[in-house]
């Protein structure tokens, strides 16, 4: 009998297979892509341009009102290149076709001053701005979807980039160019929301799961340095995520099933003045989790829309929502072995949810357009612990934290172009409130145990203003652009007067010769300190740290060389340096801030000063290729130092210091929309702290927090071994006439690498994992090391209709 079935089932499968196959010949392939051009400094429609697909002769002209069309084309990616006289060219890459429903595509040109021979001007591969000239990066959706190992989520994906560094855990901090998680700032369409990823840590931005879902994205802008002067309260990188617009001919949707969640996507038009997008996701990882005997049990969930309203040619309205709801429990049957029993030792049950909600208004004028953006976001997390998981009674109770936080935006600027002169002016407000009920058993080493209890409602507001002249020079040959920005915020006299933060910045870019480029940044930029430490009280509700904090400030200097080739890639080399002062400096444990975030929780309710300095420095190079004849590629390595400042005043490696990042990633797209991909990345160790094992003894201590006591007098003086792993991932697609499928196979890990995580204590304990004394009347610790790293095959279907 069970030959039959087996053989049975092989049949349905390989007739399947088959049929899917056939498929490619079934239906007719005549997919159409639409666009309009505009100026980018008025919204006017650009006729008469010309418009063509790359390494093809397929091409077409705008009409009066700007739009064009392209019909009869085979489904699948086109670099789709627009130019006209007096504006500069531009190339939208890997723009996806179907036969389902036409595609849309908007190129908002910038005008040109540079005189021109000829009427048809050669785009360049990779465009600039004035204001960021390098250290800047456009990652489209098709990168974001297909990147091998990265399961849809961006900020797996930004790792293939220069200067970005990776967290040797099942975490997606971001680490860029030596500088700590909490440094990093992100934008939904200009609108800034305080997460991408689902269980955050509180006081930086890092956590295990992406929450953007990435069929709304159209391309990301990622800056790791050269930040323009409308962006502020960021030291080490920003990224402004870019949603597509919503169907104009009928309503579609896309549904996804993953490794690990399934999610499902609408869009439909509203009547002729704009159109609307829908995405909600659930994860199913809690059911694998607790199939595979793991002590933990993760549920996260996720919800989106965007809606685009044209009002007329010279207003638009972008009003979206993003919120996300997190559930972390303990699977207390999972309690046999001693990884198992470590680990419910110390984690906390962890429910987070948060929202932003915004709106962009967009004013067009003759040589100009207003942008008014009104937001709100809310950040609500509970930590819950108890001494050996018995919540039978409060005497256990180890870490309850319920927390808030709350912000309420402001931005308008205005950017305008006359001749050879762009500029960029506004100003912003925000009205902030964190609220922190805390209750956290302690031992104090010398002193004993002991508790802090405090309950905060801290409301501040925040300030600043911008500008920023940028002109090209010598037929557009060399690019100059100077910034200014101020910020303050009435936490402390310190910060309420603004211009203790003034922010200036210098950009240029020098054309050596046509495709050969020198470019240069240096500013000065500031970051707020995290709410975690702004509103640390005492339990008679004193901000212990309020007379003591000060803006991060941050001195950068970057130097760079370019050379773009005739096919679609680049070879880049950039040189960084930058400089901390007035870094938060816990107390307690005599670090600085900057080495904590790549662990779960909360970060930051301690005792700190403004008195650790740091500093990172290193070197880039890159070769890129753009889809080209069905090619891709990066390759980045990085060498770099990221150092601060010890106790003793001494400069020491942050945790970030990895040293040496090397990434490989390319793929090759074949017929019959075949597509393989492949990821290889090779990183250095990470430093780490050693524990203290005679801390770690005292029973009062290890039941306080449920793991042992680092030793920072030896503050990040070991390292982990080195890293690396290859990611594979295939892609098969097939268009019908009212709906499209995706098949991938993504394999993660494929040669099985083991890796090593710093070392961890543990104590001996009984058969129920409840720790044991010695004759001493201490526990019995001892070091372990964690594998990391498992062969992870998995599958996913894409479906649009």
């Amino acid at each position: 009998m069970m030959p039959k079935i087996r053989y049975l089932q092989k049949s349905i499968i390989f007739s399947t297979f088959a049929w899917f196959l056939s498929c490619n010949f079934i239906f007719a392939q005549t997919a159409k892509l639409e666009g309009k051009l505009v100026d980018a400094k008025n919204n006017e429609a650009i006729p008469f341009a010309s418009v063509f697909i790359q390494n093809t002769t397929i091409g077409t002209t705008s009409d009066l009102d700007g739009y064009f069309v392209l019909e009869n084309l085979e489904p699948g990616l086109y670099n789709v290149e627009a130019s006209c006289l007096a504006f500069k060219s531009k190339v939208i890459y890997e723009v996806e076709v179907f036969n389902n429903r036409p595609s849309f595509i908007l190129f908002e040109l910038e005008s040109s001053e540079e005189e021109l021979e000829e009427v048809v001007v050669k785009a360049k591969a990779f465009n600039k701005v004035e204001e960021t000239p390098l250290s800047i990066r456009s990652i489209g959706i098709n990168e974001i979807q297909r990147y091998p190992g990265g399961n849809r989520d961006l900020s797996k994906v930004i790792q293939s980039l220069p200067g970005v560094a990776s967290s040797v855990s099942f975490r997606n901090d971001i680490i860029i160019r030596g500088g700590a998680p909490s440094e990093n700032r992100f934008y939904l369409e200009d609108i800034e929301i305080p997460t991408i990823n689902h269980f955050s840590t509180q006081g930086a931005s890092g956590g295990p799961v992406g929450m953007i879902n990435v069929d709304f994205i159209r391309e990301v802008d990622f800056m790791s340095g050269a930040f323009p002067a409308n962006r502020g309260n960021s030291l080490s990188s920003i990224m402004n995520i870019k949603l597509i617009d919503g169907r104009d001919d009928r309503p579609g949707a896309t549904f996804t099933i993953g490794a690990s969640e399934v999610a499902a996507a609408f869009e439909t038009p509203l009547k002729d003045k704009g159109n609307l997008i829908f995405a909600a996701r659930t994860s199913y990882l809690q059911l694998l989790f607790k199939a595979l005997g793991l002590p933990f049990l993760p549920t996260y969930n996720d919800f989106q829309f965007k809606t685009k309203l044209k009002l007329n040619t010279k207003n638009e309205l972008t009003i979206l929502g993003l919120g996300a709801i997190d559930i972390f429990k303990l699977n207390l049957d999972a309690n046999e072995t001693p990884d198992q029993q470590y680990v419910l030792g110390y984690l906390p049950d962890n429910d987070q949810w948060n929202y932003t909600i915004g709106l962009r208004h967009k004013l067009f004028l003759e040589n100009s357009y207003w942008t008014f953006i009104a937001s709100r976001s809310m950040f609500n997390n509970r930590v819950l612990k108890y001494q050996d998981n018995d919540d039978s009674s409060e005497d256990n109770l180890n870490l309850k934290i319920v927390s808030q936080e709350i912000d309420n935006k402001f931005r308008v600027e205005n950017t305008a172009r006359i001749k050879s002169w762009k500029y960029t002016f506004g100003l912003g407000g925000e009205i902030s409130t964190y609220k922190n009920s805390t209750f956290n058993k302690l031992y104090i080493p010398n002193v004993g145990e002991q508790s802090v209890s405090f309950n905060s409602n801290l409301v501040f507001g925040k300030y600043n203003a911008f500008g920023q002249l940028s002109r090209g020079f010598f037929n557009e040959r060399l690019d100059l652009s100077l910034g200014l920005r101020i910020d303050g915020a009435s936490y402390n006299k310190s910060m309420a007067n603004p211009f203790r933060q003034f922010s200036p910045r210098f950009s240029l870019n020098f054309g050596i010769t046509e495709r050969l480029s020198l470019n240069f940044n240096s500013g000065i930029y500031f970051q707020l300190p995290a709410y975690t430490l702004l509103g640390y009280e005492d339990s008679e509700g004193n901000l212990l740290n309020q007379n003591a904090l000060q803006f991060i400030n941050n001195k950068q200097v970057v130097l760079g060389l370019e050379y773009a080739t005739k096919k679609n890639s680049k070879l880049s080399a950039e040189a960084f340096l930058k400089l901390y002062d007035n870094y938060p400096f816990l107390l307690s444990d005599s670090i600085s801030f900057a080495n904590l975030g790549g662990d779960f929780g909360i970060i930051g309710s301690d005792l700190a000063d403004a008195s650790s300095e740091g500093r990172s420095y290193g070197l880039e190079l890159l070769f890129q290729q753009k889809l080209f004849k069905g090619w891709y590629g990066i390759v980045a390595y990085t060498l770099y130092w990221s150092e601060f400042k010890d106790k003793k005043g001494d400069f020491v490696p942050s945790a970030w210091d990895a040293r040496h990042i090397i990434s490989l990633t390319g793929g090759k797209k074949f017929n019959k929309n075949w597509e393989i991909g492949a990821r290889w990345g090779l990183q250095g160790g990470s430093p780490y702290t050693p524990y203290d094992l005679s801390l770690s003894a005292i029973p009062e201590n290890w039941d306080a927090s449920g793991r042992g006591t680092k030793n920072y007098d030896l503050l990040n003086s070991e390292r982990t071994k080195w890293t690396h792993q290859l990611n594979v991932r295939i892609d098969k697609r097939w268009f019908f006439q009212k709906w499209s499928l995706n098949l991938y196979l993504d394999v993660q890990n494929v040669y099985n690498f083991k890796g090593e995580s710093a070392p961890e204590v543990n104590v001996e304990r009984d058969a129920n994992g409840i720790p044991l004394l010695n004759s001493n009347g201490s526990y019995s610790p001892y070091t372990f090391t964690n594998e990391i790293g498992v062969l992870l095959p998995s599958i996913g279907i894409v479906v649009k209709i």
